[in-house]
């Protein structure tokens, strides 16, 4: 029984909508990490939607206080607009807060970096208009999105709905030789089940929205033992500096 008092405390700011983030977080936390958990309005992964859902961001990041780290886990919201966005959001989590933050798109960015990935592709559940908005941010950064495809929904309850098959089957799909890894980009879309299957068929990395979200709040909060069962960057990675 671990000690109570070495217990680490997660904060998760995530959409309304979302049906399939804290299920696949506490299914992979360790016993002695907690989950904390706020939400922001969203019914539809459109332009004005991923706009309006950090508006009250001040008023929900503070109901988080207690957490070790706090976690923007959406990555359309948080890459929208374009680089420097995220760091806009993190500051404002964090002045709000008083706790250290980041957002999926910026764990994104920090996986590729600690897993020396250049070149990526990316699948996505939602608009093929969202897909370029989110390439266009990792691109910005410095990364080179071969090609990516999208499933074309718009509404967050239905991409809730999917079933994991979906990802596997369009990440295979998207994967292309010259690519470093395959990117599963959305917190709402299933994908827990399938990474090391994926991984394994494809031979390369798989990020998801959940997994480089969850790897950087634990590191932010001072958690680097490795989490087996789901793809090699909280395999191999969680006490990379």
């Amino acid at each position: 029984m671990p000690n109570r008092q070495d217990r680490i405390r997660i904060g998760l700011l995530l959409p309304s909508s979302n049906t399939t983030q804290e299920a696949e977080f506490n299914r992979i936390l360790p016993e002695t990490v907690s989950l904390h958990v706020t939400r922001l309005p969203l019914r539809n992964v459109d332009p004005a939607s991923t706009a309006r859902i950090v508006e009250d961001i001040e008023t929900e990041s503070q109901k988080l206080a207690d957490a070790d780290a706090i976690v923007l886990a959406a990555t359309a919201p948080s890459s929208r607009n374009g680089i420097g966005y995220d760091q806009e959001l993190i500051g404002r989590i964090e002045r709000a807060s008083g706790r250290r933050a980041t957002t999926a798109s910026t764990a994104l960015i920090q996986a590729l970096k600690t897993l020396e990935l250049q070149r990526i592709v990316m699948a996505g559940p939602w608009s093929e208009t969202t897909n370029v908005m989110s390439a266009k941010f990792i691109e910005a950064s410095g990364f080179t999105v071969l090609a990516h495809q999208a499933l074309g929904n718009v509404s967050n309850l239905d991409i809730g709905l999917l079933d994991a098959s979906t990802a596997y089957d369009l990440g295979k799909k998207t994967d292309r030789p010259d690519a470093q890894a395959v990117m599963l980009a959305c917190g709402n879309w299933l994908t827990l089940g399938i990474v090391d299957e994926l991984e394994a068929a494809i031979g390369k990395p798989v990020l998801t929205t959940n997994q480089v979200s969850l790897w950087a709040v634990l590191r932010l909060a001072g958690y680097h033992k490795p989490i087996a069962g789901w793809g090699r960057l909280l395999t191999q990675q969680m006490d990379t500096p």
